[in-house]
């Protein structure tokens, strides 16, 4: 950091508390609507990734890590808030919680900079020996009918393996494993998929057999999880393409 990998966009980290703020500005414009700031306590734990316009240096993007050195402390995380994640406490690698992903609605060329994003985090978990990337994918709003298609083919294609399988914590959740019985339509169900939650499939992610609703951010969201050493070659190929020399 900082990483230049396009013309047009770089990313750094946090500097000053100047960062974070415009951060969580930005975060409440994305995820509540509107002037303000979307904090909670978790922010003063984590490494906050700011995307940048070059020329303007106006923010665009951000998202934050925490890092943990193993599964043994995850329940210190965000998503435990939501998750019984006991079973990755036997998750013996270094881990991230990647989370407030966004990217303002009022950017243009917003491939350019999702790939500056996904450079800078590639290049983190390349220097930091990441075994695993988890975090909360969110759908927008809480009425679940409008992705049944989508969770049926979460539920046929992508669900935890049992061992890392997280259970249920929160008490208003929706259990697609359980209670979908339809066979998916698979455009319907790949038009449903929020980009985030697109991209870590494509990275061979998995995520949880329910979903939170979440009315304090209006969302549906489902525990996701990357493995790093489960990455497709190509695709991990790509994803280092776009880090620049250190």
């Amino acid at each position: 950091m900082p990483t230049r990998n396009s013309p047009c966009f770089r990313a750094r980290f946090d500097e000053t508390q100047a960062d974070i703020l415009a951060a969580q500005a930005l975060r409440h414009k994305c995820f509540r609507g509107g002037e303000g700031l979307d904090t909670d306590p978790f922010d003063d734990m984590c490494r906050h990734i700011l995307v940048e316009d070059v020329a303007t240096e106006k923010l665009v993007a951000c998202f934050r890590l925490m890092r943990f050195r193993n599964g043994t402390s995850i329940d210190d995380s965000y998503s435990a808030q939501f998750y019984d994640l006991s079973a990755l406490h036997a998750y013996a690698s270094p881990m991230i919680e990647v989370g407030r992903f966004c990217v303002d609605p009022d950017a243009c060329d917003n491939a350019d900079i999702l790939r500056v994003a996904w450079g800078a985090l590639t290049r983190y978990v390349d220097q930091e020996q990441i075994g695993l990337m988890f975090g909360c994918s969110s759908f927008q709003g809480t009425d679940e009918a409008q992705y049944l298609d989508t969770f049926a083919f979460l539920r046929d294609h992508h669900i935890a393996p049992e061992r890392w399988l997280p259970r249920v914590k929160a008490p208003n959740v929706f259990r697609f494993t359980q209670r979908l019985r339809r066979t998916p339509d698979t455009k319907r169900a790949l038009q449903g998929l929020p980009p985030l939650l697109r991209t870590y499939l494509m990275m061979g992610g998995w995520v949880s057999g329910h979903a939170v609703v979440d009315h304090d951010l209006n969302t549906l969201h489902v525990f996701t999880g990357v493995e790093i050493a489960s990455i497709p070659a190509e695709r991990a190929r790509l994803l280092r393409a776009v880090v620049p020399p250190a």
